[in-house]
């Protein structure tokens, strides 16, 4: 009988098949022996032709595999890849990334060396790239994360992007996978799935690591760089900020009460504050600045929508 791999690659995937062809190229070019590494995308209900993409690279040195998740939302195709994956380490990637073929041995390596077990996850670093290029008044948004030079363990602040993660097959075993109710679900940009499972295997002793070398370039293309979609991301990522700091669903003790009233209140003045300022800016005819005033309202605004709702428990 084949042994199994010893590494997954997990691609979940909605409606982005030109760039998950862009990634797939990378992924078949990694310098890994295509039997000790499977790769898995999952399709979670794309529209596109996305399993036509899947099938042209079915003879590639690294030829992935379809899998279909029906059930809407990030989490969900992420716990698909977990109960579909043979490897002993299970690597998490987007699907517009680009990245270099040393790239899943540089970022499992910590992972591969940690015979006691100590390791709960290691994150990769994630370089923003603009295809497309970066408007102006969007300049310094968007960085690396850049938590250390060198692979070792994160402080516990330090959270890794989903885009680029690698955890053992057996943390999933032992606490379970990740929250269905968090993380993107179709167009929504709500998040937190991550920074709820590091949180978890940080609570149960293991260490999360960051690997530098494991690198991979994010693309942000044009519709990612809009007045819009950074809106409505601003006002989702406040929203998971709430639920990440108060947990979900909330502990034994309830939700922070303390903490989310001096953030309600913090938030109100945010708001009017940036507001005001988007407004003298605009009469200024500074429409960049203008506009990241607009955002950082609108950010406060997605604490003061999420506040009341995580003091009742819901999302």
């Amino acid at each position: 009988m084949e042994p199994p791999p010893a590494i997954t690659l997990a691609i979940p995937t909605y409606n982005r098949a030109a760039l998950l062809r862009q990634t797939l190229e990378c992924v078949a070019r990694q310098d890994l022996d295509p039997a000790s590494c499977e790769v898995l995308v999952i399709d979670n209900n794309s529209l596109d032709d996305t399993a036509a993409v899947v099938a042209s690279f079915a003879c590639a040195r690294h030829a992935p595999r379809h899998v279909l998740e029906t059930r809407q939302g990030l989490d969900h195709a992420r716990n698909r890849a977990i109960a579909e994956a043979r490897g002993a380490i299970i690597v998490f990637a987007d699907d517009d990334i680009l990245a270099e073929p040393g790239w899943l041995r540089e970022l499992t390596a910590p992972l591969a060396a940690d015979r006691a077990g100590h390791i709960g996850a290691v994150g990769g670093e994630v370089i923003p790239v603009f295809p497309d290029g970066l408007p102006a008044w969007l300049d310094g948004a968007h960085r690396p994360l850049a938590f250390r030079p060198d692979a070792g363990p994160l402080g516990p602040a330090q959270v890794p992007m989903g885009a680029n993660m690698a955890f053992p097959a057996r943390v999933f075993a032992a606490h379970g996978g990740f929250t269905t109710a968090l993380d993107r679900q179709g167009k929504a940009l709500f998040s937190g799935g991550d920074g709820e499972m590091i949180r978890r295997l940080r609570a149960a002793g293991l260490e999360i690591w960051f690997a530098p070398a494991g690198a991979v370039r994010h693309q942000m293309p044009a519709s990612r760089l809009t007045f819009h979609y950074a809106t409505r991301h601003a006002f989702d990522s406040a929203r998971s900020r709430v639920v990440d700091r108060t947990g979900f669903p909330p502990g034994p003790g309830g939700p922070p009460f303390g903490y989310l009233s001096s953030r309600f209140a913090a938030n109100i003045a945010k708001a009017a504050a940036f507001a005001l300022a988007a407004l003298f800016q605009a009469v200024l005819l500074q429409t960049g600045p203008a506009r990241k005033s607009l955002v950082r309202a609108w950010r406060s605004c997605g604490y003061l929508y999420q506040i009341p709702r995580s003091l009742f428990g819901k999302l």
